[in-house]
Order: structure tokens, then C-alpha cells, then sequence
């Protein structure tokens, strides 16, 4: 037997304002998002992961002094510096040995964080790992662009993965990959040290489409975005099954990041997963970006669908343009309070 990292835990945070969608919109209903969470003023990206650790805690009955290494994925810190994971260790009371950073991962940050986890554990370096998401989209998006506003909504989640005794890994099957020559496709153009703020006064756009967008907010193409998913999500999949020596009929649940109805719709049938349980519901929180997949996770758990399900495959895709995949083992996962 040897020790293995393995998804013991799972839990969320959204925050309590809600902003509906014109659900008479065609474009909207087939994106099948009814409504989105969306943080308030004074809620920064900090406050979200911190609500969704602290449910993991009470749910799972987890002392945070057991944590020993935190990761945090957000593309939104609360500042510039210092690092926003420093702020929630602190916060959360989790001990001063333990180690903390920040990664700037959108739409493949969980498996990521999840291969870094494991990475920490079955080096030997922690033991247990907190991995939270934080986003908070709809601060960056403006009100008047509706080709984007309707598609993102804010949240967090925490997954606590631990080192477990097995004769089998329990995160199987990585695989990652990265095409940033297409950065741009979406993108923040104003804010960090290639333009800065105080160089480029804000500029509101108009497009074609009468979408408003300034240079502080986010810039997606769309086609664009959706066009790479198409080509790049089939081949990660295969790539998934090969590595883990799986065939589709051995997958007991897939839970790709969840970027919209539609899309997904199609990206099942395209990878040959139709005969696959298939996690496709986003209609009361929209796109939270990192945080899509354990948010689907969390309430697979809280439906009690996730216990002895021992291949279920994990894709995330976006901006980057970025891509991770794994397999996940549920046997070790915690029972609910």
C-alpha cells in the first residue's frame, strides 16, 4: 500500500445577490443559464473562498488546524500584492507551518490545482491540502455587454484532498496543455504590468453588435473561445482515458467545466460520451469559472451521487488558453453532516 492523493471533501459559497437573465433571449435560453450569483461591493475574492473553506469545515467536520498547505486559484486577487492565499490562511485559522500560494488559473484551474495537490502530497511535502476557487467575473464585466454578462457568475469552492492509503492512484490520467498564442481571446487588456492603470485611461467601446465593453473589463471572442473548446476537448479526453488505461464504458461520471449548456451538449456527443452519467446544469449560477467543476461536484455530493464512484473524469478548458484533465476515485470520500 502507498499513499495516494484523493478527493476527501467538497463543498461551496455563493454569494447571496442573484442577477436574473432576459430568458426571452433565444442566444440566452440556449446557453441555459436562467441566473447567476453575483458579489456585492465589498466582497472581494478573498471573502468568497474564505465562505466556502469555512463550509467545507462545518460540513465535513474539518479542523483547520489539520491543513497544512493551501493553494488558492483566482484570476481576481484582492490586491496586487500580497498574496491573496496569505490573506485566507490567516482568516481561516490554519496553522502558521502551513504553506500558501496563489495561481492564476481561469477555466482549468481545478484539475490543475488538483495535480498540484497531489504533486505535495505523494512527494511527501503536505498531507493535507486545501484547494479553493475564487471568482469573482462580474466585477470585470460591463453591465451593458450582453454577449458576455449573461454567461458568468461569481463564487467559490473547497475541496479538501488528502494523502490516503491504497494500492491504486486515486487521481489518475493528468494531462495539460497550453496554446497562449491565442491569449487574447479572453482577456482583461488593462490592469496588470503590461498596461497599466495609471498609463491607460479607461475607454468605453461599443461594437458591431452594440455590446459595451471598456478596457478594464473583460474581452471574449466568443466563436473564437468556443471554436478552440471544439477542437481541443475531444483529444483531451482520449488523452485522459489512454493515460489512465480507461475506455469510456469504464467512467462512471464525467464533470467537464461547465462554460454553457449548448456547448456542452455538444462537447458529450463530439467525445463519445453520450452513454456517460453527464453533469450539465449551470441554470441558477452561470459559468464560475475555476470553481465550475467542484461546484458541480458539490451538489453531485449533496445528492449523494458521488459516493463509490470511482472513475469520474475532470475537464477544464478557457482562457489562456488553457486545458487540464484527469480521473478522480470518490471511494474515500467524507460522509456529509
Amino acid at each position: 500500500m502507498s499513499i495516494y492523493a484523493s478527493i476527501r471533501a467538497v463543498a461551496s459559497y455563493l454569494p447571496e445577490t442573484v442577477e436574473k437573465n432576459d430568458t426571452t433571449n433565444s442566444i440566452v435560453r440556449k446557453l441555459g443559464i436562467e441566473e447567476r450569483h453575483v458579489a456585492g461591493k465589498g466582497e472581494a475574492a478573498s471573502d468568497l473562498a474564505i465562505g466556502a473553506a469555512k463550509n467545507l469545515f462545518a460540513i465535513y467536520d474539518i479542523a483547520p488546524e489539520s491543513i497544512d498547505f493551501l493553494l488558492l486559484c483566482t484570476q481576481h486577487p484582492d490586491y496586487q500584492m500580497p498574496t491573496t492565499a496569505c490573506h485566507v490562511q490567516s482568516e481561516l485559522g490554519l496553522p502558521q507551518s502551513a504553506g500558501a500560494l496563489d495561481y492564476g488559473l481561469g477555466c482549468s484551474g481545478y484539475p490543475y490545482g488538483l495535480g498540484l495537490a497531489k504533486g505535495l502530497i505523494e512527494s511527501g511535502l503536505a498531507r493535507r491540502v486545501l484547494l479553493l476557487t475564487t471568482s469573482v467575473y462580474e466585477k470585470y464585466i460591463n453591465k451593458k455587454d450582453p454577449a458576455t454578462r449573461p454567461l458568468f457568475g461569481d463564487g467559490a469552492t473547497a475541496t479538501l484532498v488528502e494523502g490516503v492509503e491504497s494500492d491504486h492512484p486515486m487521481l489518475d490520467g493528468f494531462v495539460f496543455g497550453t496554446d497562449g498564442s491565442r491569449y487574447d481571446k479572453l482577456i482583461i487588456p488593462v490592469g496588470g504590468s503590461r498596461n497599466m492603470p495609471r498609463d491607460n485611461p479607461e475607454v468605453v467601446e461599443e461594437d458591431a453588435q452594440g455590446n459595451r465593453r471598456s478596457n478594464y473589463e473583460v474581452h471574449m471572442d466568443g466563436a473564437a473561445i468556443t471554436m478552440f473548446s471544439m477542437r481541443t476537448v475531444p483529444p483531451l479526453v482520449k488523452d485522459v482515458l489512454a493515460k489512465a488505461n480507461l475506455t469510456p464504458a469504464d467512467l462512471d461520471g464525467c464533470v467537464f467545466h461547465q462554460a454553457n449548456h449548448y456547448m456542452l451538449e455538444k462537447l458529450r456527443t463530439r467525445c463519445g460520451l453520450d452513454d456517460v452519467p453527464f453533469f450539465n446544469d449551470i441554470k441558477k449560477t452561470g459559468n464560475i469559472v475555476s470553481g465550475s467543476i467542484p461546484l458541480g461536484l458539490d451538489a453531485l455530493a449533496k445528492a449523494g451521487k458521488l459516493e463509490n464512484r470511482h472513475h469520474v473524469l475532470l475537464a477544464g478548458f478557457g482562457v489562456g488558453l488553457s486545458w487540464g484533465g484527469c480521473v478522480a476515485n470518490f471511494g474515500e470520500i467524507m460522509e456529509r453532516d
